[in-house]
């Protein structure tokens, strides 16, 4: 049986590198889209093969891109929730998008799977199944409108032909995480964190979503989407159970949505003045004091996806954020 070849974008990301370990596991041939200066050795130990460009460089994908690969992964994604990286999040989810589906269509590719997010559902107050209207593309959070706007440019790319199918994970932890809900878990384990948030979620494992990525790529319908929730849980319920696992103690009440919005507005404010992105903003503070549900029951059903429980989740991001050095007090 010849070998089946994947072109992965995000491979030096949280869902790209786990995605990377499943697919060598299962005998693909990987190539990385990297950007020069990129942190390779993992990738490299998985023996990944490199490529060098960047998804907002359309020519740097239409040489990158094996001709007839069986899939393109397009896992790239900016997940910034700072207002000043609106015109970078416009430019790497939106137009990287646009520009990975032309690429993907000039190499004939077979089939590509794209990386969305729930966000591009936007909040809703019941539980988001796939039939669910996307209000992302008018959402005032950056990060909400520019997944939405990319599913777009893949359905665009689905009516010229590409045969496409769009994964929506929620609250995605697990290991390879540096900067998306990892920044809970190392502001819980140091005892940053000025409140619990209030709201709730669909919590899934990393390694889970990156397994279905596979599923997808072998056996998901053409056109579809297909929610990954798992585990409900309350942020209260999340950060009990990492003070549990990392012996930390945590408050024992949620603290009022009101407060921790006041903190992301001064945070916001004080980046204005230190230029880094802050732990809390505006938007940040909103998803976390939201209720963001989903039904992964399509993809149980299609993709054989399993809810992983909560506590093996926080474990597992916990021990790789221990063995890096990042929970560390700063």
């Amino acid at each position: 049986m010849q070998e089946a070849k994947a072109f992965v974008t995000g491979a030096t990301g949280f869902i790209g590198m786990n995605l990377a370990e499943v697919l060598r596991a299962a005998g693909w041939r990987v190539t990385a889209l990297v950007r020069p200066g990129a942190r390779t050795e993992p990738l490299a130990r998985l023996g990944v093969s490199f490529a060098e460009g960047d998804i907002t460089d359309r020519d740097s994908l239409a040489r990158a891109i094996p001709h007839g690969v069986d899939c393109v992964f397009h896992v790239a994604a900016s997940t910034s929730m700072w207002s000043r990286t609106a015109a970078e999040l416009e430019r790497i989810n939106a137009g990287g998008t646009r520009n990975v589906v032309e690429a993907a269509l000039q190499r004939g590719a077979r089939r590509l799977v794209h990386t969305s997010s729930v966000a591009a559902y936007g909040f809703h107050p019941g539980r988001i199944a796939e039939d669910t209207p996307q209000l992302g593309a008018d959402s005032w959070i950056g990060y909400f409108r520019t997944k939405a706007l990319a599913e777009r440019e893949v359905r665009a790319g689905i009516e010229r032909g590409l045969d496409a199918v769009i994964l929506n994970p929620v609250h995605v932890l697990g290991r390879h995480d540096r900067g998306n809900w990892s920044r809970l878990v190392v502001m819980t384990a140091q005892g940053r964190l000025p409140g619990i948030p209030p709201g709730s979620g669909s919590f899934c494992h990393g390694a889970e979503v990156a397994r279905v990525h596979l599923a997808a790529a072998e056996r998901g319908r053409r056109g579809a989407n297909y929610l990954l929730g798992g585990v409900d849980a309350t942020f209260l319920d999340l950060v009990r159970t990492i003070g549990e696992v990392t012996g930390r103690r945590v408050p024992a009440r949620v603290a009022p949505a009101a407060l921790l919005r006041a903190v992301g507005r001064v945070s916001q404010w004080w980046s204005y003045v230190s230029r880094r992105e802050p732990d809390m903003t505006p938007e940040g503070v909103a998803i976390a004091c939201a209720r963001v549900h989903a039904d992964s029951s399509r993809a149980v059903r299609e993709l054989g996806y399993r809810e992983v429980p909560l506590r093996t989740i926080v474990e597992d991001s916990v021990t790789w954020l221990r063995a890096e050095g990042l929970l560390d007090r700063r």
